[in-house]
């Protein structure tokens, strides 16, 4: 009797096929040539046009970015390979049900909405970027307001509304139509990548290297001169690009996508991603800035100008896709997130839908756009920490003698222990993030992840669990 309550439970619940509450079934596991394409697509996207342009406006010189991306972003490939991937293959769970059955379902509901809510403002922000583009035709602006919860115009805000309402309806479809959708688009969105970084270089007239450092110089120097200075130098592009997606990675979000995976080859999957998206197409992106300032001087990075001014509808196409491409997985992993605040018979797409309009509602602001270089960092700062208690429990529970998967064990709501391990840390970075120190946020993440592990087990070992 009870193992037929147990099948009825597991058919209910994965009545989406999401598997949001069991392993991934090897029927459904995926090899690592799927994840290609769906991290190009979400890595060479939208938020390539918003950050590639903040390169040059935050005074980076050209040899610094070129050398500090390549760096950064093998560390990233390295830490999705060797951290994230082997937990994931080995588990086959959502971050966020495997966090349940650490934390207990209580506390993990805490985190979910945090998690939720952060993904859902970097999905928003893709959509605001999608939306740029689909406005260019109809010759409605985009413009960035001072004020942080500013309103761009009514006209704008409609598109944002539209826009978000389309991705919505692709993300709650389910994994595979989201891993499909970018498979398809990821290497036509490349291709155009490189297109817009040669067309910005053919407007500058750079025809060799000394003549682009030149353009490149004059480009900071008009920014910096309305904006004010500012330095970003080599560390900084290294740490940034290689924490930049810290959520995904060090804080284990990508749990969610790569449980999917028959090994851990997979992990591998974010190569194509950083280095023709986050390498690539953010030199090409800054390219067009650069181009866009010789030629008007403007020092607006509007994504959809940009590409419209590089390479007409091809480029307003490209930022259409690049910003949903992106917008789509987040906006998956986000649903996920809030899909435990639901009953456990809902329908397997109502966190989707939960998180899409959230998004979307976020996406009608468009100075959070404009903030992506902090807050990529803040986001990773809050959320990787959580990521150091899973490798923990992963790794060294058994080894040092506690309690694996505690709560699930113990049939506990709430570990004190994870939340002190999470709450801590972060609170610290967080008041040296926005207190006289000023402190990048992207410096906080490994620090924070690094005290979160350490307390878990320090935690756990004192009140001998």
């Amino acid at each position: 009797m009870a193992e037929n309550k147990s099948a009825a439970v597991n058919i209910n619940q994965n009545a989406g096929g999401e598997f949001e509450r069991t392993p991934v079934p090897n029927s459904k596991l995926k090899g690592w040539k799927s994840f290609l394409g769906m991290y190009a697509g979400e890595h060479a996207a939208g938020t390539e046009f918003m950050i590639g342009p903040l390169f040059l406006a935050a005074g980076a010189s050209l040899k610094d970015l070129t050398f500090g991306l390549l760096i950064g972003n093998i560390l990233a490939i390295l830490t999705w390979r060797y951290l994230v991937a082997p937990i994931a293959v080995s588990s086959k769970l959502t971050l966020y049900y495997q966090l349940e059955k650490i934390a207990g379902k209580h506390l993990v509901k805490v985190y979910n909405v945090v998690n939720g809510l952060l993904f859902c403002f970097l999905a928003g922000a893709m959509i605001t970027v999608s939306a740029s583009a689909v406005g260019i035709p109809f010759d409605i602006s985009f413009s960035v307001p001072e004020n942080i919860l500013g309103l761009s115009s009514p006209a704008f805000s409609l598109i944002v509304i539209i826009v978000g309402v389309v991705m919505t309806i692709v993300a709650a479809a389910g994994y595979n139509t989201v891993s499909k959708f970018a498979n398809i688009a990821a290497p036509w969105m490349i291709v155009v990548f490189a297109a817009c970084g040669l067309s910005a270089l053919s407007q500058m007239e750079v025809d060799s290297l000394d003549s682009l450092l030149i353009e490149w110089d004059k480009g900071v120097s008009v920014v910096q001169s309305i904006n004010g200075k500012v330095d970003f130098g080599f560390w900084k592009i290294v740490i940034f690009s290689w924490l930049c997606n810290a959520a995904m990675h060090f804080g284990m979000a990508d749990l969610s996508i790569m449980r999917f995976a028959k090994d851990s080859r997979a992990g591998w999957g974010p190569s194509i991603g950083m280095f023709l998206g986050h390498y690539m197409a953010w030199i090409c992106a800054s390219f067009m800035l650069a181009a866009q300032i010789k030629l008007t001087g403007d020092i607006s990075a509007n994504p959809g100008a940009l590409a419209w001014s590089a390479v007409g509808w091809t480029g307003i196409i490209c930022v259409i896709v690049a910003g949903w491409t992106t917008a789509n997985p987040t906006i998956y992993r986000a649903g996920l997130a809030f899909q435990s605040l639901f009953p456990s018979n809902a329908k397997s797409y109502s966190g989707v839908i939960l998180a899409g309009l959230v998004a979307t509602a976020a996406g009608i602001f468009p100075a959070l756009s404009a903030k992506l270089l902090d807050f990529v960092g803040l986001y990773g700062t809050i959320l990787g920490p959580m990521g150091g208690v899973i490798f923990v429990n992963h790794y060294l529970a058994k080894k040092m003698n506690f309690t694996q998967d505690y709560a699930d064990k113990k049939e506990s709501g709430f570990n004190l222990a994870v939340l002190l391990a999470w709450v801590l840390p972060v609170a610290l970075g967080l008041y040296f993030i926005f207190g006289d120190q000023k402190l990048f946020a992207a410096y906080a993440v490994i620090p924070c992840w690094i005290a979160s592990s350490l307390l878990y087990v320090i935690i756990m070992k004192l009140q001998k669990s």
